[in-house]
């Protein structure tokens, strides 16, 4: 089986560990680390990380162009801030018109920058009341 990312990489290591401790031999996250970049044909960790980093689909990158929906309204804006957070993403967005985030028609809250935690997919785990992703962020090259 070939290791296909970071994420999978590190899991791997774990097993690793956790098997050699259940038959008596203890090693650090770092020793399991280097067994199973050499194990896929890299000399070290730190080469093998690289290797898979660089090989990750692509998502989203800090000054794109990007579109979507957020609390059911429609939305343009630019990537702002972006990080990993586990198997997601935490982005914040500076939207090119103001949206407004409340759907009653007594009051209203105009947001300039959204944020908020999507998968590879641009989908977020979190839902709204009705079962809809809070956020949706598209590529324009992407699509639907």
């Amino acid at each position: 089986m070939t290791i296909k990312s970071v994420d999978e990489a590190k899991s791997q290591a774990k097993a690793l560990r956790a098997a050699l401790a259940g038959e008596g031999t203890r090693i650090s996250h770092a020793q399991a680390l280097e067994i199973v970049a050499r194990q896929n044909g890299a000399r070290d960790w730190n080469t093998l990380q690289a290797r898979l980093a660089r090989a990750e689909p692509r998502f989203f990158r800090i000054g794109e162009q990007v579109r979507g929906r957020y609390l059911g309204q429609d939305f343009t804006g630019r990537v702002v801030a972006l990080s990993k957070a586990g198997r997601h993403y935490d982005i914040s967005i500076q939207l090119d018109e103001p949206i407004d985030t409340v759907r009653f028609e007594s009051f209203s809250n105009l947001r300039r920058r959204i944020g908020g935690v999507v998968g590879a997919d641009g989908r977020s785990p979190r839902k709204t009341s009705d079962g809809v992703p809070q956020l949706v962020v598209v590529l324009p090259a992407q699509g639907g």
